[in-house]
């Protein structure tokens, strides 16, 4: 997997549109052509708050087409709540595209997407690529409740095939989507997005069908650019993405630690060493 942050860059960008698709749920369009056109599935953006008063927050990518480009968000803190208060004519500067998406560069003939919650997000632009080629696409999604199931038609409509889970029962079985995921028919690809313990289950699962999984991993940034190592996460030393530095080789250690921000947010689950 070849970094493809090269294009990254500062856009000042002017708000398009904003919409509220489930309470604390936002999605925010910019006019910014050039951040549309080099975007990569899977790739985000660092988000400048307009006030000035807080640190800028990384944001997936949603949609990236024509002038527009959208991040769609869950109001969690200080950040996304000023962000989410952004409206049409608002100016917000972001950095990006930024870190390593998705390796869409083999062809699978049937594939199983995952998303849980917010990590819908990142797989929107990994659908329509996939569909674009050809492939078969299965779409695992979970969430906590149905309301929070955002633009699940959407995906459906794109021409995937749906799967939901829902904590309480109120859409689609109850559970977890990785149990789902786990009774499903063998796929030839797996990508995922979605909290820790959800991508620790998608790696497993995906060895036992013995297939692949590229895994987008859920981080808090400090910088987003790589500068202050803190968001590393263990990979072997073989990995094309494990960082020249600090050399590997020193202690003898088969693992090196790659910046999620950086090297990833996509890993390949085989070769994470959590």
């Amino acid at each position: 997997m070849v970094t493809r942050d090269l294009h990254a860059g500062v856009h000042e960008t002017t708000v398009i549109e904003r919409r509220e698709l489930a309470t604390g749920v936002v999605l925010v369009s910019l006019d910014a052509p050039l951040l549309a056109k080099t975007t990569c599935p899977g790739q985000y953006i660092m988000a400048i708050p307009p006030s000035g008063e807080a640190a800028a927050t990384a944001l997936a990518v949603y949609e990236a087409e024509g002038k527009r480009a959208s991040l769609l968000f869950f109001i969690t803190g200080k950040r996304t709540r000023e962000l989410s208060e952004l409206r049409s004519g608002d100016r917000l500067d972001v950095v990006g595209p930024l870190g390593n998406g998705f390796d869409l560069s083999e062809a699978a003939r049937d594939v199983a997407i995952v998303a849980g919650g917010v990590g819908i997000a990142s797989v929107l632009l990994c659908a329509q690529a996939l569909l674009r080629n050809g492939s078969r696409v299965r779409l695992f999604y979970g969430a906590r409740t149905a309301e929070l199931l955002v633009d699940a038609e959407r995906f459906a409509a794109a021409g995937c095939e749906l799967v939901v889970t829902t904590d309480d029962g109120s859409r689609g079985e109850r559970g977890f989507i990785t149990d789902a995921l786990a009774r499903a028919r063998r796929p030839d690809r797996i990508y995922a997005c979605g909290p820790s313990p959800m991508l620790r289950g998608v790696a497993h699962i995906a060895d036992r069908f013995g297939v692949r999984a590229q895994l987008s991993l859920e981080e808090t940034f400090g910088c987003g650019i790589g500068g202050c190592w803190g968001c590393v996460v263990p990979v072997i030393a073989s990995s094309a993405q494990a960082p020249s530095f600090p050399p590997a080789a020193l202690g003898g250690s088969d693992v090196a630690y790659a910046r999620v921000c950086k090297e990833g947010p996509v890993f390949w689950a085989d070769e994470l060493r959590w």
